[in-house]
């Protein structure tokens, strides 16, 4: 068996870490896809609350309980939770276009990254305000809140933590469907991996931004999860 041979990279060795594709494209890139995960995460975590509250409110359990409204947006978040994410991009190109003005770029990503998840935070939402004690809800209505005062200082405020965990996870996947948005032409590290790891066959290139799409998962999550500890007074 013949010895492994490990041959260290010089500074000057293209194979490795002065590959202008890491020195020069790799915090661009990075840049994007902050931009897509962040901007179309928060839209996402605010219409999709929304979203969920109506579900709530419109619920069995809800304050203005009403089944065909009811049905006709648990339907629209069905639908829009089955649609896969590459469909979904090519579905609403018109949409983007519309919009932002073009279909390429992180700035075009953006408009399906937020509509693919809305609903997948609305229904996040939903379960975790069902599951807010019941009791505590009659106990508002005794003192005589409001609806508004219900669902904001009672529902929500009790549900935080697990909104919070819920945005993280949602941040999380919108991460991972931006990588898929680079490989289709919407920037990003999917966008650099696809065509430098991939079709140029860097290795380097690859390891680098799955190393650093790994360590990005690792800082949101640590976030979330520091984050709904500080909220959570139970």
């Amino acid at each position: 068996m013949e010895p492994l041979i490990v041959l260290p990279a010089g500074a000057r060795d293209k194979r490795w870490l002065d590959n202008p594709a890491i020195t020069d494209k790799l915090w661009p890139a990075t840049i994007e896809t902050f931009e897509m995960t962040l901007i179309s995460g928060a839209l996402a975590v605010l219409l999709g609350l929304l979203l969920g509250l109506a579900l709530v409110t419109t619920g069995k359990r809800g304050q203005h309980s009403n089944r065909f409204v009811y049905e006709v947006l648990s339907q629209v978040v069905n639908i829009g939770r089955s649609l896969p994410f590459i469909i979904l991009m090519v579905a609403i190109l018109p949409l983007t276009r519309m919009i932002v003005g073009s279909s390429l770029g992180w700035q075009a990503a953006c408009v399906p990254l937020t509509v693919g998840a809305i609903p997948f935070y609305a229904r996040l939402v939903e379960t975790a305000v069902n599951n807010v004690e019941a009791g505590k809800v009659e106990a508002a209505l005794m003192m005589g809140a409001s609806g508004n005062q219900i669902t904001w200082g009672v529902l929500v405020r009790e549900a935080l933590p697990t909104l919070i965990q819920s945005a993280t996870v949602t941040l999380i996947t919108l991460l991972g469907y931006s990588a898929m948005a680079g490989a289709v032409g919407g920037g990003g590290l999917g966008d650099l991996a696809v065509q430098y790891g991939f079709q140029r066959n860097q290795t380097d290139v690859m390891i680098v931004t799955v190393v650093l799409i790994v360590l990005i998962v690792g800082i949101i999550q640590l976030a979330g999860d520091m984050l709904s500890r500080l909220v959570d007074h139970r």
